[in-house]
């Protein structure tokens, strides 16, 4: 049987505000209580008396004057928020504000990729497809330690995104470490558009859907490829989930009714021990087509949700290497400055109420990838094992040490 082969293609889309493995998943106006930001009582009032008295010392000691009022007031709340020790939960100046919009509208500039803040390195969590580092060959789990010279390690996220975002056509060198070895990297910015969702029919009767990233406009993209491919009467069909980041909940949600019918999708489950149910209606598309999702260290948030409600509902396999682990919700709100804040609000759990937070889903058939130099051909063993599978032929299980 020959093997559909593949060129990693591998990208960082740092224009991206929404960092953290889909970090931009399970945007939700839907929280248990309506919270309140102002004083409204004595008591917390005095609490927040110090904070005004330090701002008026600031204003009246500090030897440098004048001070900036608006980096004053971003500092204090990345310090409000780093202390509830959540990489997810975090301020987005109006800039990248603007940028996490333009992301998930399909098009940035920048470089290219979804990275997380993992014990003070910046390390990249999946690369987008088509982007400019593409022919550079950064990889998930690289760390990123410098941009034109100055260090990363230990900076904030978005400070760091500053400086390696940037216009269309200028440069910014990196120094990336790569399993103990520090590498280098030239990379043109550029524009980025996104695109989630391509399809096609293999040489082996089955469909091939590719979705990269969950944006606004995934689900509407997957509706329209669905009908062309199932036209072709395919045999089974594999959902490439590989190296996806995440997205918007309603997307995610959305996508899963082509796959599932009626039931559950995902469980959000609230610090006050609330839930909340997201369910699949019976309108799916693609309900009865046997299904194999691929998946890897770079299936994140939202990939690892659809991953988990096709496996929990008996609707198909996964195959691959074990998923990112980000099992968190986070809504998204713009403020009065036109930055914006995340907050997580809720875990997610498989329709089986399976928590994969910082965990990740494993497969039920390890399959690794060969050793290949970055952007050399090879064969795609992950791909190869479904079709297999979808044709009923045996396949080996080669999980990594430490699993089993």
């Amino acid at each position: 049987m020959r093997s559909k082969s593949f060129v990693i293609v591998v990208a960082i889309l740092f224009a991206l505000a929404g960092f953290g493995g889909g970090y931009l998943f399970a945007q939700t106006s839907w929280t248990p209580a309506t919270l309140s930001l102002a004083a409204t009582t004595p008591e917390e009032a005095s609490d927040f008396a110090p904070f005004w008295e330090v701002w008026d010392l600031v204003h009246t000691r500090y030897y440098q004057q004048p001070v900036d009022d608006t980096v004053l007031m971003e500092g204090a709340i990345n310090g409000m928020l780093s202390v509830l020790e959540d990489p997810h939960t975090r301020y987005l100046s109006p800039e990248a504000e603007r940028a996490a919009q333009q992301s998930m509208e399909g098009e940035i500039q920048g470089i290219g990729a979804e990275v997380e803040a993992v014990d003070d390195n910046i390390v990249i969590v999946s690369p987008i497809e088509g982007s400019p580092a593409e022919a550079a060959g950064l990889l998930p789990g690289d760390i990123l330690r410098q941009a034109d010279g100055v260090e990363l390690t230990g900076m904030n996220l978005f400070d760091a995104a500053q400086l390696v975002r940037g216009p269309a056509g200028t440069a910014v060198h990196l120094v990336v470490e790569r399993n103990g070895e520090l590498l280098d990297f030239e990379i043109v910015r550029d524009v980025v558009r996104i695109i989630s969702v391509r399809g096609e029919i293999l040489e082996d009767g089955l469909a091939y859907i590719r979705l990269s990233h969950f944006g606004t406009t995934t689900d509407e993209e997957l509706e329209a490829l669905l009908p062309t491919l199932l036209a072709e009467n395919p045999a089974g069909l594999i959902l490439d989930l590989r190296r996806n980041p995440g997205g918007a909940l309603d997307t995610t949600v959305n996508i899963a009714d082509e796959f599932l019918d009626e039931g559950a999708v995902l469980v959000q489950r609230f610090g006050d021990g609330q839930e909340r149910i997201y369910e699949s209606s019976d309108a799916g598309l693609a309900q009865d087509i046997p299904i194999v999702v691929l998946i890897d260290e770079g299936s994140a948030s939202a990939s690892e949700v659809l991953a988990g409600a096709i496996r929990d509902r008996d609707r198909g396999i996964l195959i691959g290497q074990s998923s990112f682990g980000k099992g968190t919700v986070q809504t998204w709100h713009t403020l009065s400055n036109e930055g914006g804040v995340r907050i997580t609000i809720a875990e997610w759990l498989t329709p089986g109420e399976v928590s994969i937070h910082e965990n990740g889903l494993d497969p039920d058939y390890f399959i690794p990838l060969p050793e290949a130099a970055v952007l050399e051909e090879f064969e795609d063993t992950q791909l190869q094992a479904a079709i297999d599978y979808l044709q009923g032929e045996a396949i080996i299980s080669i999980p990594p040490e430490g699993n089993g």
